[in-house]
């Protein structure tokens, strides 16, 4: 939990952006088509290292890989700070995107064969959450300490406390258990122990083949597993609209006899981190996989409703919504994990993270292309729609496997 707090605690994130536009900054200064070129770099760069830093999990230390992921990103950080222009910037993208994928799949992994390793797989969901909670708390955090930061040392203050954050969340990573705990087969009780200090990290390049073939099986010869990682890579698309989140609660207080400031629409979107962190929370106590699709129904109902509505209390709903988004995304994903074999866990998990960086790259491009002739709450109230179509499917597919159960149970 405080290396995903950590993780997060980055009070680069709100001011990165003003910080490329910038133009009292010598090497700054970047257009607007500039700066979407970087943030469409950025996702490119994620999608094609996210699998072969998954295989890369399951081959060698994932601790160790945890601890070098945020050193790679605060590398990133620190040329931006130190050394801005165009080059520098797109290369922190590059390395932020390769520090992320280090600690993507990999951490889910780490974390649930340690459990499994306890005899505890069945607290996943609960630890999960509270990891997601802490990282959304990182994120209040990282945004409150900005503004301090900035009257203070201007972006080098902000940029050395964010590089300061990655290495503390590396020093906490290497403190992680790690037993070296490997399984074929999710079912298998027995865990055999590997000690991957001491394993031969030469073997041939067939190694990497093997734990991909493996993460594939897994999804090939075990539908559930299949339709799980389609649904974990699913729930995460209002996610990818975090970014215009802004501009929805901006709407909200742009009626009349409405103040919209900064400081206004700062305050309410904690009030959609809580909901968020809550949400995430949810998951210790509530951990039914059937459960997701009639609660993500309800979250599409809010989120549409809210959206429409326009009046700033609508942020209520919009914090349901996506407090009810982050609990199924929690659940679904240790669903996932319950099928997955050892060996290949963090490869399948980063196939997911993969699949969402695409479904991000789709909702940043149906935004541009929506958003010139529909405002914000319209856009949102849009995208609620594919969680309505899942929940459709999943309520559907329960209904079915229920009437199933009782025939077959129904006396002859």
């Amino acid at each position: 939990m405080g290396a995903a707090l950590l993780e997060d605690l980055i009070p680069l994130y709100p001011v990165y952006a003003i910080l490329f536009a910038d133009s009292t900054i010598p090497g700054a200064g970047l257009s607007a088509a500039e700066i979407s070129a970087l943030f469409a770099l950025w996702s490119v760069s994620t999608v094609i290292v996210e699998v072969p830093t998954g295989i890369l999990a399951d081959r060698y230390s994932r601790r160790h890989l945890l601890v070098a992921g945020p050193l790679v990103t605060g590398a990133g950080f620190a040329l931006w700070t130190f050394a801005p222009s165009f080059l520098s910037f797109a290369a922190g993208f590059v390395l932020w995107a390769i520090g992320g994928s280090l600690r993507s799949g990999t951490n889910q992994a780490l974390v649930y064969d340690e459990l499994a390793h306890l005899g505890r797989s069945q607290d996943y969901a609960r630890l999960a959450g509270a990891m997601r909670a802490a990282a959304a708390v990182g994120v209040i955090g990282g945004t409150a300490l900005a503004v301090p930061l900035l009257g203070w040392g201007g972006y080098a203050a902000v940029g050395a406390a964010s590089v300061a954050a990655c290495v503390l969340c590396a020093i906490v990573s290497a403190g992680l258990p790690e037993t070296g705990a490997r399984t074929a087969d999710p079912d298998d009780a027995d865990l055999a122990e590997v000690d991957l200090d001491d394993a031969d990290l030469d073997d041939e390049p067939t190694g990497w083949i093997a734990i991909l073939r493996s993460g594939l099986h897994d999804l090939r010869d075990q539908p559930v597993a299949r339709r799980l990682l389609m649904l974990v890579i699913a729930l995460t698309w209002v996610a990818a609209l975090d970014e215009y989140l802004p501009l929805l609660v901006e709407s909200f207080l742009a009626g009349p006899g409405s103040g919209t400031t900064p400081q206004a629409v700062a305050l309410l979107m904690i009030v959609v981190a809580v909901g968020d962190i809550c949400g995430s929370l949810a998951a210790r106590r509530i951990r039914r996989p059937s459960a997701i699709g009639p609660a993500v129904g309800v979250g599409a109902v809010a989120l549409v409703l809210a959206s429409l509505w326009g009046h700033p209390a609508g942020v209520v709903g919009i914090a349901v919504a996506f407090g009810i988004f982050g609990w199924a995304l929690v659940v679904a994903d240790a669903a996932l994990q319950d099928q997955l074999s050892s060996g290949s866990r963090a490869t399948v998990t980063s196939i997911a993270g993969m699949g969402e960086e695409v479904v991000a790259i789709l909702a940043f491009a149906g935004w541009a292309a929506g958003s010139t002739h529909l405002g914000p709450a319209t856009m949102f109230a849009i995208a609620a729609l594919p969680y309505a179509v899942v929940a459709g499917a999943m309520t559907v597919r329960a209904s079915r496997r229920w009437r199933k159960r009782m025939s077959r149970n129904a006396p002859t």
